[in-house]
Order: structure tokens, then C-alpha cells, then sequence
């Protein structure tokens, strides 16, 4: 199977195999993103999705998860979708999951029947980028919806019966608006209530719009402290049922893990801990953070 580069996928996706159903990203225009930045996007077609899935059927064992790429993975056709779906379970006798990327505006361009259809033929979980929950953050940074899209499109995947995967990135409104970013972050997440709930760190992507910002003084990129203490306020404006929370990515200064609401006090007393007694627990030092 060939795979055109560069792929990306969630961590905990890290052991699935990664069959592309569209290349690059149909939005490809955050400020902060460099990940598509060279590729033209398309949707692919069927023969060369057949293919791929032939190549690896003959090629490896055991199959028990499919992650579907690129970024705008949910922008295929329905039918093309559905037929993928349908063959990787054919191909693959023990598949328990097939997974794929979502945008919200993704979600909220399939219609509910079309999003029902989806999910019955296999596909159980989408990953959806909320970033964050500000709408002046979300417009500086060209992500293409609002908050209120964003709780809409979350809600309707959830609704149509998928897990949903939402990640957010600390530090994405700078030293000047990280109170707003986390507050308004946490009421959108309380209201979507996903699945499941990871949190990045802000790296500024070389030739990005945003790294060009920094260069020109217009934002100030939170330091190691200040990226906990907005975390702290994020976790203090959530609201959640049973929500699985990782900060797990290499992004991150200090990996935490526990279920919201249930374990919050707990986390929030971690990051007090980080932020008022340093030596107490050591942060991931800058020189090995990562995308």
C-alpha cells in the first residue's frame, strides 16, 4: 500500500492501520496547522482504495483496527464511505473498529440520515478537532466555524451514535486571551459532553500564518506556567458526564489522565501542585515536546 506522505493520526491510534480515504485537508486553513500544507487535497477513488485494502489483506495477519486519513476524512461521498466500511469488514474478518478524522463542518454538511447510515456499517468513532471554544480565537485562527457550529456538529455526531474524539490545544489564544480561551473552551466541551477529551500544547509550526505572528510580536506564546494555570481554569469550566481525559500527545508539559467529571478535583489539584511547587513534579522539557 502506498501512503501519501505526510500521515498524520491520533496517538491512540498508534497501532491501527492507516488506509487514506481523501488526501490532505479540504479546510487547510488554520494558523497554527502545517500539517497539509503540501498537498493538493481529493478525495480518492474507489479503485485505489480497493487496492490498498487488497495489498494489505494479502500482506499482513491480524487486523483489529482502521484508522481512516487524512484531515478531511468525513468530506468523501457517503457511498464511498459505506463501500469502504463494508470491504474492510469484509477483508478483515477481526476488525472490532474502524475509526476516521471529522471537521465539524464535516459533521454538520451529512445530513442525519447519511451520519445513521455511517455508523450501522461500522465506522464508531470520530475525531474532531475543537481547538477551541472562543469565537474571536476561532476566527484568529481561521478554523471556519463557530462555537455554536462546533457544539452543533459535536452533538449531532454523538447523537447519530458515534463516540466522539475532540481535542483542544492550551495555549492557542496566547498570553493575551488564555482566560477566554479556557473558559470559553470549557462551557463549549460541557455542552458537546464527548467521548473522550484530549488536550494538546500549542507548538508553533515553522511558515505557518501563526509562527509569522510571533515573528512579528502580534502573539506571545504561553510559557510552561502559564499553559498549566489556563489548563487548571479549562478543567475548573467543565462539566462533563463520563468523559475519558488524556493529555498524553507529545506536545504536552505534563501528562495527566482521568475521567471528567469524576476525577477533576484531582487533576485540578495536579496542575496547583505543578504550578506553586515545580521541583515537586518536573515538566517535559521544552527540547523533547513535539508534534
Amino acid at each position: 500500500m502506498r501512503l501519501e506522505q505526510p500521515v498524520f493520526r491520533p496517538p491512540s491510534e498508534a497501532f491501527s492501520l492507516i488506509l487514506q480515504l481523501t488526501i490532505g485537508c479540504k479546510h487547510n486553513a488554520c494558523s497554527f496547522c502545517g500539517m497539509y500544507k503540501g498537498k493538493k487535497f481529493r478525495s480518492k477513488t474507489w479503485e485505489e482504495i480497493k487496492k490498498d485494502i487488497d495489498e494489505c489483506a494479502a500482506q499482513m495477519g491480524s487486523v483489529r483496527r482502521v484508522f481512516l486519513a487524512d484531515g478531511d476524512a468525513l468530506t468523501a461521498a457517503t457511498p464511498l464511505i459505506l463501500k469502504t466500511a463494508h470491504y474492510l469488514y469484509k477483508k478483515f474478518t477481526s476488525l472490532k473498529r474502524v475509526s476516521m478524522y471529522a471537521g465539524p463542518k464535516d459533521i454538520l454538511q451529512k445530513s442525519t440520515d447519511e451520519l445513521h447510515e455511517i455508523r450501522a456499517n461500522g465506522i464508531e468513532l470520530l475525531y474532531m478537532g475543537v481547538e477551541s471554544g472562543s469565537d474571536k480565537i476561532l476566527q484568529a485562527v481561521g478554523k471556519g466555524v463557530t462555537a455554536d457550529e462546533m457544539i452543533k456538529a459535536g452533538q449531532k455526531a454523538l447523537q447519530a451514535g458515534f463516540k466522539l474524539s475532540v481535542t483542544i490545544i492550551n495555549g492557542l489564544g496566547g498570553t493575551a486571551m488564555w482566560r477566554e480561551h479556557a473558559i470559553e473552551t470549557g462551557k463549549v466541551l460541557s455542552k458537546i459532553d464527548p467521548t473522550y477529551l484530549g488536550a494538546l500544547t500549542l507548538m508553533v509550526v515553522p511558515n505557518t500564518p501563526l509562527h509569522h505572528q510571533v515573528q512579528q510580536g502580534k502573539f506571545q506564546v504561553p510559557n510552561s506556567t502559564e499553559i498549566l494555570r489556563e489548563m487548571k481554569l479549562l478543567l475548573e469550566n467543565i462539566n462533563i458526564s463520563n468523559c475519558i481525559f488524556r493529555t498524553n500527545h507529545a506536545s504536552n508539559y505534563l501528562p495527566l489522565r482521568g475521567t471528567l467529571n469524576k476525577d477533576r478535583e484531582s487533576l485540578i489539584a495536579i496542575l496547583e501542585k505543578a504550578i506553586t511547587s515545580p521541583a515537586a513534579i518536573p515538566l517535559r522539557p521544552d527540547h523533547i515536546r513535539g508534534l
